[in-house]
C-alpha cells in the first residue's frame, strides 16, 4: 500500500506537470523524503497525500489512502519482535550500548529516536516514542506478570544520553517484583559480553525465540541450535554480572556522583 500511494503521487505528480521539488516546497519536506514516499521506502503522510491532491487537482483520489494506510509503530526489522514481545511470559535481555526500550525513560528514549539515522519526521520520531513508552505496560500491567532479567554492560550506563533521571528510573523498575537488573562492570567483561545485545523470549506457548540486533541488521529466531547457544551465552555473562543487590548500589553511587 505504501509503494502504490506513492507510485499515485508520482503518476498525478507527473500528468499535473507538478516537478518533485515544487512539491516538496509546498508540503514543507525535503526532496529526498518526497523521493522515499514516490519509491515506498517511507510511508506518505497526510499531509503530503492532501498536498499532492490539490496540487495535481486529484479530485480527492490521493487523499483519499489516507483511509488505508496505517504508520507502523516500530522500524521494520523490528516488528516480529515486537508482536512476540505481546506474548511473552519471560524476557532474559543483555544490553552493550543502549538501556534497553523497556526500561527507558521518555527523555532518553527521545535523544536515541530524534538521533535515528537517517533521520526520521516528526510524526515518526512522536508515534515511535509513543509506542516505546506503550510497551513498557509489559512491566505491570500483565497478569500473570512477565518474568523480566535485564543484563545492563557498564558503557550502557556511562552514555552522555543517561541522566540522574535514567538512573533513578533503574533504581525504581529493579524494585519491582518480576524485573532483575544486573550491571556488568567493565572489568567483569568476558568475550561473550563484546559481542553485541542479545534477548532470549519465551511465549506463553513456551516457544522460546532470541532476538540479536546490530547496526544494519537485526534477527529473530527460534533456531534450537540459536537459542541454546544465546542461552550458555547469557548465563556466562550473569554469572559475571553483579548481583541485584550490588547492581543497586553501583548505580546509586553513579547518582551520587557530582
Amino acid at each position: 500500500m505504501w509503494r502504490f500511494s506513492g507510485n499515485q503521487i508520482k503518476r498525478w505528480r507527473t500528468k499535473a506537470n507538478i516537478s518533485r521539488e515544487q512539491l516538496a516546497a509546498a508540503a514543507n519536506y525535503s526532496l529526498n523524503t518526497i523521493k522515499a514516499m514516490e519509491q515506498g521506502v517511507r510511508m506518505p503522510t497526510p499531509r503530503v497525500l492532501d498536498v499532492a491532491d490539490e496540487l495535481c487537482r486529484a479530485e480527492g483520489l490521493l487523499s483519499a489512502a489516507k483511509e488505508y494506510l496505517s504508520r507502523e509503530k516500530f522500524p521494520p526489522r523490528a516488528q516480529e519482535f515486537m508482536e512476540r514481545e505481546k506474548e511473552a511470559i519471560s524476557l532474559c535481555w543483555y544490553e552493550v550500548t543502549y538501556i534497553p526500550g523497556l526500561l527507558q525513560t521518555e527523555a532518553y528514549a527521545t535523544a536515541l529516536i530524534q538521533n535515528h539515522v537517517p533521520l526520521l519526521d516528526d510524526e515518526t520520531v512522536q508515534e515511535r516514542i509513543t509506542a516505546r513508552m506503550d510497551r513498557q505496560a509489559i512491566l505491570t500491567q500483565r497478569k500473570p506478570p512477565v518474568a523480566l532479567s535485564f543484563v545492563l554492560y557498564e558503557a550502557a550506563l556511562r552514555s552522555p544520553q543517561v541522566d540522574e533521571q535514567q538512573l533513578r528510573r533503574l533504581l525504581e523498575l529493579g524494585r519491582l517484583l518480576n524485573v532483575v537488573i544486573q550491571v556488568l562492570p567493565f572489568e567483569r567483561a568476558t568475550v561473550p559480553a563484546l559481542m553485541g545485545p542479545m534477548v532470549l523470549l519465551e511465549t506463553r506457548d513456551h516457544e522460546r525465540f532470541v532476538f540479536t540486533e546490530g547496526a544494519l541488521s537485526s534477527s529473530l529466531s527460534a533456531a534450537p541450535a540459536a537459542v541454546s547457544r544465546a542461552t550458555q551465552m547469557l548465563s556466562m555473562i550473569r554469572a559475571e554480572a553483579l548481583s541485584p543487590d550490588e547492581s543497586a548500589r553501583f548505580i546509586e553511587r553513579m547518582v551520587d556522583q557530582p
